[in-house]
Protein backbone atom coordinates (compact mmCIF):
# COMPACT_ATOMS: atom_id res chain seq x y z
CA UNK A 1 0.00 0.00 0.00
CA UNK A 2 1.20 3.29 -0.58
CA UNK A 3 1.74 6.10 1.67
CA UNK A 4 -1.04 8.14 0.48
CA UNK A 5 -2.71 4.62 1.15
CA UNK A 6 -1.94 4.34 4.37
CA UNK A 7 -2.55 7.99 5.17
CA UNK A 8 -6.08 7.88 3.46
CA UNK A 9 -7.31 4.87 5.37
CA UNK A 10 -6.11 6.13 8.96
CA UNK A 11 -8.17 8.92 8.42
CA UNK A 12 -11.23 7.01 7.54
CA UNK A 13 -10.61 4.62 10.83
CA UNK A 14 -10.65 7.61 13.07
CA UNK A 15 -13.94 8.79 11.51
CA UNK A 16 -15.31 5.10 12.09
CA UNK A 17 -14.21 5.16 15.75
CA UNK A 18 -16.06 8.71 15.50
CA UNK A 19 -19.08 8.13 13.87
CA UNK A 20 -19.29 4.34 15.77
CA UNK A 21 -19.78 2.25 12.86
CA UNK A 22 -19.70 -1.61 14.18
CA UNK A 23 -20.20 -4.19 11.94
CA UNK A 24 -20.80 -7.60 12.46
CA UNK A 25 -19.62 -8.56 9.70
CA UNK A 26 -16.66 -7.43 7.65
CA UNK A 27 -16.55 -8.91 3.98
CA UNK A 28 -12.76 -8.29 2.38
CA UNK A 29 -11.52 -9.01 -0.47
CA UNK A 30 -8.26 -11.69 -0.37
CA UNK A 31 -5.51 -9.00 -1.76
CA UNK A 32 -3.10 -7.56 -0.05
CA UNK A 33 -4.10 -4.26 -0.34
CA UNK A 34 -7.27 -4.58 1.00
CA UNK A 35 -6.43 -6.52 3.88
CA UNK A 36 -3.97 -3.79 4.46
CA UNK A 37 -6.93 -1.42 4.80
CA UNK A 38 -8.45 -3.70 6.93
CA UNK A 39 -5.73 -3.97 9.57
CA UNK A 40 -5.42 -0.23 9.30
CA UNK A 41 -9.25 0.01 10.47
CA UNK A 42 -9.93 -3.15 12.26
CA UNK A 43 -9.53 -1.76 15.66
CA UNK A 44 -11.69 1.19 14.92
CA UNK A 45 -14.57 -0.56 14.09
CA UNK A 46 -14.86 -3.12 17.15
CA UNK A 47 -14.17 -7.19 16.62
CA UNK A 48 -16.28 -8.05 13.82
CA UNK A 49 -16.71 -11.63 11.89
CA UNK A 50 -14.23 -11.17 9.14
CA UNK A 51 -14.43 -12.92 5.79
CA UNK A 52 -11.47 -12.92 2.87
CA UNK A 53 -13.02 -13.73 -0.13
CA UNK A 54 -11.48 -14.27 -3.44
CA UNK A 55 -14.41 -13.69 -5.50
CA UNK A 56 -14.23 -10.21 -4.11
CA UNK A 57 -11.41 -9.08 -5.67
CA UNK A 58 -11.90 -6.72 -8.90
CA UNK A 59 -15.08 -7.98 -8.80
CA UNK A 60 -18.12 -6.25 -10.76
CA UNK A 61 -20.95 -4.33 -9.12
CA UNK A 62 -23.56 -7.35 -10.17
CA UNK A 63 -21.17 -10.06 -8.42
CA UNK A 64 -20.67 -7.51 -5.40
CA UNK A 65 -24.74 -6.86 -5.11
CA UNK A 66 -25.25 -11.08 -5.59
CA UNK A 67 -22.77 -11.64 -2.55
CA UNK A 68 -24.40 -9.12 -0.41
CA UNK A 69 -28.30 -10.26 -1.12
CA UNK A 70 -26.79 -13.92 0.00
CA UNK A 71 -25.81 -12.61 3.52
CA UNK A 72 -27.40 -14.33 6.51
CA UNK A 73 -30.06 -12.36 7.76
CA UNK A 74 -28.77 -12.23 11.38
CA UNK A 75 -25.94 -9.62 10.11
CA UNK A 76 -27.09 -6.60 10.75
CA UNK A 77 -24.38 -4.25 9.77
CA UNK A 78 -21.72 -5.06 7.24
CA UNK A 79 -19.24 -3.40 5.87
CA UNK A 80 -17.25 -4.49 2.28
CA UNK A 81 -14.32 -4.23 1.32
CA UNK A 82 -12.98 -4.14 -2.15
CA UNK A 83 -11.66 -2.60 -5.35
CA UNK A 84 -12.84 0.09 -8.21
CA UNK A 85 -14.43 0.38 -10.46
CA UNK A 86 -16.95 -2.59 -8.85
CA UNK A 87 -17.37 -0.79 -5.79
CA UNK A 88 -17.85 2.56 -7.33
CA UNK A 89 -20.60 1.10 -9.81
CA UNK A 90 -22.14 -0.64 -6.23
CA UNK A 91 -22.25 2.53 -4.17
CA UNK A 92 -23.88 4.26 -7.20
CA UNK A 93 -26.41 1.31 -7.80
CA UNK A 94 -27.64 1.34 -4.22
CA UNK A 95 -27.62 4.98 -3.40
CA UNK A 96 -31.25 6.37 -2.66
CA UNK A 97 -32.49 8.58 -6.16
CA UNK A 98 -32.53 11.98 -3.57
CA UNK A 99 -28.76 11.82 -2.85
CA UNK A 100 -28.25 13.43 -6.15
CA UNK A 101 -25.03 15.65 -4.86
CA UNK A 102 -23.59 12.94 -3.80
CA UNK A 103 -24.23 10.46 -7.18
CA UNK A 104 -22.55 13.76 -8.73
CA UNK A 105 -19.38 13.65 -6.59
CA UNK A 106 -19.46 9.78 -6.77
CA UNK A 107 -19.71 9.53 -10.33
CA UNK A 108 -16.71 11.81 -10.69
CA UNK A 109 -14.36 10.12 -8.08
CA UNK A 110 -14.25 7.15 -5.63
CA UNK A 111 -11.27 7.65 -4.21
CA UNK A 112 -8.94 4.72 -2.13
CA UNK A 113 -10.05 4.21 0.99
CA UNK A 114 -14.34 6.40 0.60
CA UNK A 115 -16.97 5.17 1.99
CA UNK A 116 -20.16 5.16 1.13
CA UNK A 117 -22.55 4.33 4.61
CA UNK A 118 -25.72 3.18 3.85
CA UNK A 119 -28.77 2.32 5.70
CA UNK A 120 -31.16 -0.51 4.49
CA UNK A 121 -34.92 -0.97 5.90
CA UNK A 122 -35.53 -4.68 4.08
CA UNK A 123 -36.69 -7.65 6.22
CA UNK A 124 -33.89 -9.72 4.09
CA UNK A 125 -30.63 -8.62 2.07
CA UNK A 126 -31.97 -10.65 -0.57
CA UNK A 127 -34.30 -7.30 -0.71
CA UNK A 128 -30.82 -4.82 -0.88
CA UNK A 129 -31.72 -2.56 -3.78
CA UNK A 130 -31.95 1.55 -4.20
CA UNK A 131 -35.80 1.31 -3.21
CA UNK A 132 -35.12 0.54 0.17
CA UNK A 133 -31.44 2.01 1.11
CA UNK A 134 -30.95 5.61 2.61
CA UNK A 135 -27.96 7.51 2.88
CA UNK A 136 -26.02 8.02 6.12
CA UNK A 137 -22.56 9.61 4.69
CA UNK A 138 -20.08 9.32 1.57
CA UNK A 139 -16.84 9.97 3.25
CA UNK A 140 -13.56 10.92 1.46
CA UNK A 141 -10.35 10.74 3.01
CA UNK A 142 -8.67 13.81 1.52
CA UNK A 143 -11.77 16.21 2.99
CA UNK A 144 -10.93 14.54 6.25
CA UNK A 145 -9.33 16.44 8.98
CA UNK A 146 -6.30 14.59 10.50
Amino acid sequence: MSARGRRAAKRVAQWLAHSRVRPALVLCSDAVRTRETLALVHAAIGAPEVGFERQLYLASKTKLLGRLRKLDDAFRCVMLIGHNPGLQELALTLLPKDAVLERDKISAKFPTAAIVRLGFAGASWSDLGREKTRLIAYVVPRELDD
